[in-house]
């Protein structure tokens, strides 16, 4: 589950655009099974064009299972739609179900946040986009920016493995007889061409902080540059620490981050942070074009990864995610070069100087925020002082 392994083909896949033909091209080319998970299933265009191949497979008798997160689908997954798929053939299965904004728990917070997908166990599909139309953003601005993987080769073992073991384990909560194993046996597969690769999940029982170890490794080992660009950035005191190392001997960090408002707490929380990176000489990009929603990171042109696992205590603490990371120059390569597209042609860096200069006004909504934000994972019990013990970052 979480071992380099060589014989591996990876394709970076760029937003929707270029990821959902490949999705359903390799639906339509089904044989036997499809099985897909993702947080957000909607019910827009893009929604209905891939349930339309999940159902067109399914009359072909092909076994398609789907499994959504439980907020996912009530936000976006219409009866409609639901209805289509289930009456269409498609098995289709709620992670955590019991939605009930009144009566909030933590563990309603262990959310489903993975996309993942594999076809007749010959390719898989690995990253940060949900089957969501990329114009389907607040305001109708510019495309939403993300990025996923096409896999094939040794990786694609665990990644049946553990979409089995969920699926299974959600039968089991929901007392539905299955014929899926919860221990699934390994079976190998080909290899498919010369890429390194690793797959890793984060979960709560034995995965709890390997996403989060395999990143900290990445940083590490740096001598030249390290690039992240993600969504939601409120990393914990290990993960600052290792960016703060990395510039101090160094290395060049640049952290490409959202400028545009969706969850404001969360966004004015994360900005108190910038004071205690922009004094280590870290560089911080806020894209400003459209709704970042990326989770990617790249480590001197020869180590990066592509996921759902933002770097926040959402993704580190809480919820499933799965990434995949790749030794691979081209690959790295290439991804690099998309980020610093983005950077150079729709984002905006943050001054050291201007930051340390901003208005009082701006300075109270930060902490406010970040206040707060650290009060409820502590109420929560996430994190604990492996996450916190640094105490409130220099402004």
């Amino acid at each position: 589950m979480n071992r380099y392994t060589t014989g591996n083909a990876v394709t970076l896949l760029r937003s929707g655009a270029e990821y959902f033909p490949a999705l359903i091209a390799a639906i339509d080319g089904a044989d036997r099974e499809i099985w897909l998970e993702t947080y957000i299933f909607a019910d827009d265009d893009t929604g209905r064009e891939v349930g339309d191949a999940l159902i067109a497979a399914a009359a072909r008798g092909v076994s398609v299972r789907v499994l959504v997160d439980g907020w996912g689908a009530r936000h976006y997954l219409t009866r409609a739609l639901e209805r289509r798929l289930v009456t269409g053939g498609v098995d289709l299965l709620k992670y955590r179900p019991e939605v009930h904004p009144w009566h909030f728990r933590s563990h309603r917070l262990r959310r489903l946040h993975r996309k993942l997908c594999h076809v007749d166990g010959r390719i898989g599909f690995v990253g940060g986009i949900n089957v969501i139309d990329d114009m389907n953003t607040p305001g109708h601005i510019p495309p939403r920016v993300d990025f996923a993987v096409a896999v094939r080769g040794p990786i694609l073992v665990p990644i049946i493995q553990t979409m089995q073991r969920v699926w299974a384990i959600v039968e089991i909560a929901q007392l539905r007889s299955s014929d899926v194993p919860l221990f699934p046996d390994e079976e190998p597969a080909e290899e498919a061409g010369r890429q390194i690769a690793k797959f890793t999940i984060r979960d709560n029982l034995r995965h709890r902080r390997d996403i989060e170890r395999a990143y900290l490794a990445g940083l590490r080992t740096a001598r030249e540059e390290i690039l992240i660009a993600t969504a939601y950035f409120f990393p914990g005191v290990r993960f600052r620490r290792a960016l703060i190392a990395a510039a101090g001997r160094g290395v060049r960090v640049t952290l490409l981050l959202q400028a545009r408002v969706e969850y404001r707490l969360l966004h004015y929380a994360a900005r108190a942070l910038y004071g205690q990176l922009l004094a280590a000489d870290i560089g911080i990009q806020e894209y400003h074009q459209s709704f970042l929603h990326a989770k990617v990171a790249v480590v001197d042109s020869q180590w990066a990864t592509v996921g759902s696992s933002n770097i926040d205590p959402y993704s580190f603490l809480m919820s499933r995610e799965a990434n995949v990371f790749v030794r691979d120059r081209p690959f790295a390569s290439e991804l690099r070069i998309e980020l610093m597209g983005m950077i150079e042609g729709g984002s905006r860096p943050v001054p050291p100087q201007d930051w340390a200069n901003r208005s009082r006004i701006a300075k109270a909504v930060t902490w406010i925020a970040y206040g707060i934000v650290r009060l409820a994972m502590g109420m929560l019990r996430y994190g604990g002082d492996e996450w916190w013990r640094s105490g409130w970052p220099r402004r």
